[in-house]
């Protein structure tokens, strides 16, 4: 039995060596000192915000109306063509003038008659007044006498309105240009009858031009307050400043973009309407921006931060930074950070106050 089992005090002492052993090698790993932790990082530097976003445009006139005859009638001639410059007061196109000239014939006929009724009814009335001073005459036929007078005189001011609006007729038979334009549009033919108000020409003002975009309703705040430029795409290398006029209150139901019109200042008359442009918007050059890549921020729900690291001992500071704005891959810090310091921009989430890293600086773009 005693070959068999030995004995606990043989057990212990062949088990000391090896639990001393074991104490040795845990106190040898709490001793060890930890590595500081490499980290990517990028130096803060302020710069302007130039940022610049680029619509297509299309070159249009500010003002583009349909203009129309004010009367009736058939076509006569159409004496301009589609492109065709034209000047103020210029006729564009004309009427059948026929029964048109009747009218104010017919109107004349009628003012001299009414003028013959008048005279008449003076004379009558002048009699009247003189048999009415003699006793010869009643008062009653004195005043319905002055109220025929009253009525011819009426009359001739009738007469005399209808000659005029004769003449305004016959004269609205030709149609001219209300300003200097380029015609964009003709509208009738020769022989064609059309009525009242009907567009006949459409005519382009060259006065101002503008560039017509489609804008984003993401960017409808940064397009009130960015300086706006504009470049054809027939000519690349020429800009022309440009102000924005008009921008729509409502966006486009089937695009959800905003109309904008930017008025292209100092415009050569020799620029076509219809041509293709770019407007390019650029932020105000007094804001300023420091840019990091996305990964560089550091949010728990209180706000956005930046790990700034202290290259002469390796600490970490959690600095509270103000956010201009988001791109595709980067974001635009505002302050929070000074220029010159060093931020996280890799594996923020991995990392805290506690602990001390070695900065490993990336190289800038």
């Amino acid at each position: 039995m005693n070959r068999l089992f030995p004995s606990a005090a043989r057990v212990a002492a062949l088990m000391l060596p090896l639990t001393l052993a074991g104490c040795g090698d845990d106190t040898a790993k709490a001793t060890k000192p930890v590595e500081p932790r490499t980290v990517l990082t990028q130096t803060v530097h302020y710069q302007p915000m130039v940022a610049e976003r680029t619509f297509v445009a299309t070159v249009r006139p500010r003002i583009e109306s349909d203009l129309g005859f004010r009367v009736g009638g058939k076509v006569a001639e159409r004496l301009v063509q589609s492109g065709e410059r034209v000047k103020t007061g210029q006729v564009l196109a004309r009427l059948d003038t026929t029964d048109l000239a009747l009218q104010r014939e017919q109107a004349s006929a009628e003012l001299t008659a009414a003028r013959a009724s008048l005279d008449q009814a003076e004379s009558e009335n002048k009699r009247i007044q003189q048999l009415q001073d003699r006793g010869w005459s009643t008062i009653s036929a004195a005043e319905r006498q002055r109220a025929l007078m009253e009525e011819a005189r009426g009359r001739l001011n009738r007469a005399e309105r209808a000659v005029s609006l004769a003449a305004n007729s016959l004269d609205y038979a030709a149609l001219k240009a209300d300003g200097e334009g380029i015609i964009t549009a003709t509208l009738v033919e020769p022989g064609q009858v059309i009525a009242a108000g009907a567009p006949a020409v459409r005519l382009a003002r060259i006065d101002t031009r503008e560039a017509v975009a489609a804008i984003p309703e993401a960017l409808v705040d940064r397009v009130r307050s960015s300086a706006a430029t504009v470049s054809l795409w027939s000519e690349p290398g020429r800009t022309f400043k440009a102000k924005l006029r008009e921008l729509s209150p409502s966006a486009d139901a089937a695009t959800r973009t905003y109309q904008a019109r930017f008025t292209i200042l100092d415009a050569p008359d020799t620029l076509e309407f219809g041509l293709t442009a770019t407007v390019t918007l650029t932020d105000a050059a007094h804001a300023t921006a420091a840019r990091l890549p996305l990964s560089a921020l550091f949010n728990q729900g209180k706000g956005p931060s930046l790990f700034v690291v202290d290259p002469s001992n390796g600490t970490l500071t959690l600095k509270p930074v103000e956010v201009a704005g988001y791109e595709s891959r980067d974001v635009l810090i505002r302050s929070g950070v000074t220029e010159g310091e060093q931020v996280v921009v890799l594996g923020v989430q991995k990392i805290d106050v506690t602990q001390k890293v070695r900065p490993l600086p990336v190289k800038e773009k």
